[in-house]
């Protein structure tokens, strides 16, 4: 039985004007995008007049294995307990209206099959498996006591690695568990206990390495988590593909990522998650933590501001598990107060999402032939971009041709 949304006001995500018409689904693929269908008894009908048709949202930066709760619970929580509360973070997210995520480290690929094959409800998934750091580093876990926070499942190779070589191997045995992506850490971070955000790590020949491997590999490309403005630097040299965070960016970075084709992943929600969290229970999260989030939130935006001014490429990404999952669409506030047109965001988080993750031949837009990645929002969010902030508005989810939420009831 074929789909059809009768009505609506459809943002195809290509940034062309919106336009009114009945978007006509049959197996899994969009077999019509018409403005004056008629109506076919033998389809199932949504009515949608008044409501607004999208290409179903990409978050580019999400960790779905990671919940936000403070140390002492992660300490306390056995890794297979992380990997069934991923199976309610895969739910919350495509009720959210993302379809499609790429995963920046903690999931292995069987958490990606899984939903693959309906096992339960999530977004089609890209995952970059182990996130790569050197010791000390943003991914070290090893805490000041010389307790290690994290234990991770069999399949996913260790995080911590050193010299070339070595990330050589790392690489090779990352891509063997079947990573999509490559994920390094060309800078600290927030959320690490023996550095600062600004400070770089890796060297350019660590950093080529990862990249070389990936595209050794059949052309897997290399995320960068790059906050200080070394670190961004080394990675774009070293050929990443993608920028996350890049709270720092100067004129010269930012020139760099134009000239090599290198998206931005924003995040600029993360950040802000974590000081709500330790706002909202006191003592969970390491005051150094908070300090840090707090101190590198006016530089990120404005770093984003002037990438956007620049004409910077940007993906939306939230970093989603840093904050709770399914609040994946407060993103898009945070760009168009940073600079973007509701329309750009929405484009970031559709059509540029889908060109980074080089899924574009079938996703990201409403086209005849691709895939039938669909929500239905009541109301405008060009008029107000904030509605996508509230579930209950993203009334409808189609992935794949199947309905996964409605609300409507019909």
């Amino acid at each position: 039985m074929a789909i059809a949304i009768r009505g609506a006001t459809i943002i195809d995500g290509t940034g062309a004007d919106p336009r009114q018409g009945t978007i006509t689904i049959e197996g899994d693929r969009i077999t019509a995008v018409g403005r004056d269908a008629p109506h076919d008894p033998a389809n199932q009908t949504i009515e949608a007049a008044g409501m607004t048709v999208m290409p179903g949202l990409i978050d580019s930066h999400v960790h779905l294995t990671f919940n936000a709760t403070d140390m002492v619970q992660n300490l306390m929580t056995p890794p297979s307990l992380r990997l069934y509360r991923a199976v309610a973070n895969a739910r919350a997210t495509i009720e959210a209206g993302v379809t499609t995520v790429r995963d920046a480290g903690g999931a292995p690929a069987g958490l990606k099959l899984a939903i693959a094959e309906g096992l339960f409800p999530g977004p089609r998934m890209k995952v970059s498996v182990t996130a790569l750091g050197q010791t000390g580093g943003h991914t070290d876990s090893t805490m000041p006591s010389m307790c290690c926070l994290r234990v991770d499942f069999p399949d996913i190779p260790p995080s911590v690695v050193d010299g070339v070589e070595p990330m050589r191997q790392r690489v090779r045995e990352i891509l063997r568990v079947g990573a999509d992506w490559i994920k390094v850490c060309s800078t600290g971070g927030v959320l690490s206990s023996a550095d600062s955000p600004s400070s770089s790590q890796f060297t350019v020949e660590e950093l080529q390495a990862a990249v070389d491997e990936g595209r050794a590999h059949g052309d897997v490309e290399v995320m960068a988590h790059a906050q200080g403005t070394r670190g961004i630097k080394n990675a774009i040299r070293a050929g990443v593909k993608s920028i996350e965070h890049g709270i720092w960016l100067d004129d010269e970075s930012i020139e760099m990522m134009k000239a090599n084709d290198v998206y931005l992943v924003p995040t600029l929600v993360a950040p802000l998650q974590v000081v709500r969290r330790a706002e909202a229970n006191p003592g969970s999260i390491p005051e150094l933590y908070v300090r840090k989030a707090k101190a590198v939130t006016a530089d990120h935006q404005d770093s984003f501001t002037r990438a956007v001014q620049a004409g910077v490429k940007v993906a939306m990404g939230t970093d989603s598990g840093v904050g709770p999952h399914g609040e994946n669409t407060e993103e898009l506030e945070r760009m168009v107060m940073g600079g973007m047109t509701p329309m750009q965001a929405i484009i970031a988080t559709t059509a540029a999402g889908a060109k980074l993750l080089k899924i574009e031949r079938d996703l990201g837009t409403i086209e005849e032939g691709k895939l039938a990645d669909l929500i239905v929002v009541t109301g405008d969010p060009l008029g107000d971009i904030g509605i996508l902030k509230n579930r209950d508005r993203i009334a409808v989810v189609v992935q794949g041709g199947r309905m996964c939420k409605n609300l409507l009831g019909k």
